[in-house]
């Protein structure tokens, strides 16, 4: 793998039977970068995401990050390594509030045991403060850190995907999975969010996102792969995708392409 690519994906197939899912699938996710896979229902597209953060294993092929393989690994030790991931259905803690919520995703970088929690140690309260202040601050990168005391319930639905976004970046990772992120948001939330992935690419996190919203990943991404039936039809900035045939007729058909 390049040393300039987070994710490498190669040659991976995945099968459930007969059933063939995913088919001699490869392509890079640059460090630094946003990358998007897109492709019909069905085409495969979360099942890529459930291989890499280890809910499932390929059946052929090999999955790495950062020169390390992700195979075998599992979703708590991937995390560890610096991958997280939100979901297409928002899922947070809504009777907790903002900052507690922020809070759960620092669980495994805080730095007492037990025992020292247990005492209420002056290493323990240390580190509950460090815990606070970083929550804040990533609070305020998405924006929300003015309602930090509110109930996550309480929330809009673009608010609450922002929390999504803030929680997952307390596990400190170096490439964040963004299923759907847009799903089920109306124009402005979408331009908001738009900035919000922006600017988190901006801070020297990689991004890597499925969506099935066109517009919203052509404006946004930097390089695109498609895939259709299990299989990469194409892979290049947005124009290139936008402009292949084979793009053309997976979204609109031989009929409507023609």
């Amino acid at each position: 793998m390049s040393a300039a690519n987070l994710l490498s994906i190669r040659h991976v197939g995945k099968h459930f039977g007969g059933l063939h899912v995913l088919q001699d699938v490869s392509f890079e996710v640059p460090a630094g970068s946003i990358y998007g896979l897109i492709g019909p229902n069905g085409a495969g597209k979360t099942t890529v995401f459930n291989l890499i953060t280890g809910l499932l294993t390929p059946s052929a092929g090999s999955i790495d990050f950062q020169g390390a393989s992700l195979i075998g690994q599992q979703a708590h030790q991937i995390t560890h390594r610096g991958i997280a991931r939100t979901f297409q259905n928002i899922r947070i803690f809504k009777e907790m509030d903002l900052l507690e919520n922020v809070m759960v995703g620092m669980h495994e970088h805080l730095n007492y045991g037990p025992l020292a929690l247990l005492l209420n140690s002056g290493a323990c309260r240390a580190a509950e403060k460090r815990a606070r202040e970083r929550a804040l601050e990533l609070l305020s990168w998405v924006g929300l850190d003015h309602k930090a005391d509110m109930l996550a319930d309480n929330l809009s639905y673009g608010d609450q995907r922002k929390l999504e976004f803030a929680r997952a970046l307390a596990t400190e990772p170096k490439l964040l999975l963004l299923d759907e992120p847009v799903a089920g948001m109306n124009p402005s939330e979408k331009t908001i969010l738009m900035e919000e992935i922006n600017n988190i690419r901006n801070r020297g996190y990689g991004v890597f996102m499925i969506e099935h919203d066109m517009r919203f990943v052509m404006g946004l991404c930097d390089r695109i792969a498609v895939l259709n039936f299990g299989r990469i039809i194409a892979e290049g900035t947005p124009d290139e995708v936008r402009n292949n045939p084979e793009v053309i007729e997976a979204y609109l058909g031989k009929e409507d392409a023609a």
